[in-house]
């Protein structure tokens, strides 16, 4: 089934007209009122976690899983983004939208007032904290009264007090007006002394704020989970439920969660200052090229700079053991193919390595959007023939070969001859593409956090995945 086009709204106003109707309807279920509509409403947040518009377009696990229920129901998905939870929370009463996909925690106090599908993730609530202008309190008592802000209406404000019955001095800020990752930020900045934020989050976000620390959790295991009305009628929620079951038992929900959570995982966060250093200090002298480069392929310039970086961290000068050189690291054959005279000419090496990534993309054109950049740049890495000759390992142990997250487990099996001696292209450092296409990874989700992308390269339709009937996007 084609993927959905997607409506994006900011706020609920533009709804009434479709509540009124549902009002008019009531002898239908909630099931058939999305079916017979068209849509699908849902309530999201903005945030790494959950959406957010990324240079390919909607991006996020919750856009992702509100996206393939949506293609289930053959609807289309209708975004409202939320400035607030209170916002969904009071939507979701009122009907303003069938549901809300926005990594919602599941407590006891949310329960009496909204009906939560089965979870699909789990999470810890951590206190955060500045490590290099804040000492590490390892408990509530050592906080020094320093000042503490959460987001108000949240899970975290709901935990605090809970744990105020044991800790009668504590005491927090909540913020209407802000979400956890601006939070973040000003803990980041020192404007703030601590915040809360789930595991998950602070995991996305320490890419991008090296000084931030966990101090501690603060909370148990918890649930995160879709929000729905509460209602007698259960058509709509016993359809979620039989998806996240067919999600859980086909392995896709663990894919999804692996594919937007791993790398991060995986990522040397000591890394980051010094990342941060060069992208003042040497990226500069090169934007313009990185830029020149994506205008000629349609890659996103901050993702070439993203391989330069792993490649030679910006020094045109670079060589490797095994002789390869120059921003963008070309071997000899590989500059002679694409025309390089001078691999060490920065213009030259940033023009051929891009468009030697462009070529491995589009030779990966049976590999679905979401993943086909990732084969591209692990090829980048071992080379195309290594990584078809993993797809096959992969396909005989039972993975799925057009998934990044089930090839880059079978990648290290290319140092074990039992393996490669069933290759075609034999014995490869399967390790180091698994690493490097990690880095980049993170390199460019930095990238795109502190540097606006300025505008769109021309003709840009290598990762064109969905049609947008608003301009909202």
């Amino acid at each position: 089934m084609q993927r959905g086009v997607i409506t994006a709204v900011l706020g609920a106003a533009a709804l009434g007209g479709v509540v009124a109707l549902n009002a008019c309807t009531p002898q239908r279920s909630a099931l058939e009122q999305v079916l017979n509509s068209g849509e699908l409403r849902v309530y999201t947040r903005q945030a790494p976690t959950t959406f957010y518009q990324s240079p390919e377009g909607p991006a996020g696990l919750e856009y992702e899983l509100a996206r393939s229920f949506a293609d289930r129901l053959g609807v289309r998905l209708k975004l409202v983004v939320a400035e607030n939870l209170e916002e969904i929370f009071a939507g979701l009463r009122k009907g303003r939208a069938d549901l809300a996909a926005a990594g919602l925690t599941v407590t006891d106090q949310r329960q009496r007032h909204i009906r939560f599908a089965p979870a699909y993730q789990s999470i810890t609530q951590q206190l955060i904290y500045r490590h290099n202008s804040t000492p590490r309190p390892r408990s509530f008592g050592e906080l020094d009264q320093g000042h503490i802000e959460v987001v108000a209406n949240s899970s975290h404000a709901e935990q605090l007090r809970q744990l105020k019955e044991s800790h009668t001095d504590l005491q927090w800020h909540e913020n209407a007006r802000t979400d956890s990752t601006e939070l973040l930020t000003l803990v980041a900045e020192n404007i703030v002394d601590y915040t809360i934020a789930d595991s998950n989050e602070m995991a996305v976000n320490r890419r991008y704020f090296p000084e931030l620390r966990v101090a501690f959790d603060i909370s148990d295991p918890q649930k995160l989970a879709w929000a729905m009305p509460q209602s007698e009628d259960t058509s709509l929620y016993k359809e979620v439920e039989h998806f996240f079951e067919d999600l859980r038992e086909s392995g896709e929900l663990a894919h999804l969660i692996k594919q937007h959570y791993e790398h991060v995982r995986n990522y040397n966060y000591a890394s980051t200052p010094v990342f941060m250093h060069h992208v003042r200090s040497r990226m500069p002298s090169y934007r313009r090229l990185f830029k020149q480069a994506a205008d000629q392929t349609g890659l996103d310039w901050r993702l070439i700079a993203a391989v330069a970086y792993q490649e030679s961290h910006w020094d045109p000068l670079a060589v490797s053991p095994t002789g390869v050189r120059g921003l963008m690291m070309l071997t000899n054959r590989t500059a002679g193919q694409l025309g390089v005279l001078d691999r060490t000419d920065p213009e030259e090496s940033v023009q051929g390595g891009a468009r030697y990534l462009q070529g491995l993309y589009k030779r990966f054109n049976d590999i679905p959007e979401e993943d086909r950049m990732w084969f591209s740049l692990a090829a980048y890495n071992v080379g195309f023939g290594h990584v078809r000759d993993v797809q096959k390992i992969t396909r005989q142990r039972g993975g799925n070969p057009e998934k990044w997250t089930d090839v880059k487990a079978n990648l290290p099996l290319l140092t074990q001859p039992k393996w490669y001696h069933q290759t075609r292209y034999g014995y490869a450092r399967g390790n180091e593409p698994v690493k490097y296409v990690d880095n980049i990874r993170s390199y460019y989700d930095i990238l795109r956090w502190h540097i606006r992308q300025d505008s769109p390269a021309p003709n840009n339709t290598l990762n064109s995945i969905l049609a947008y009937s608003s301009p909202v996007l």
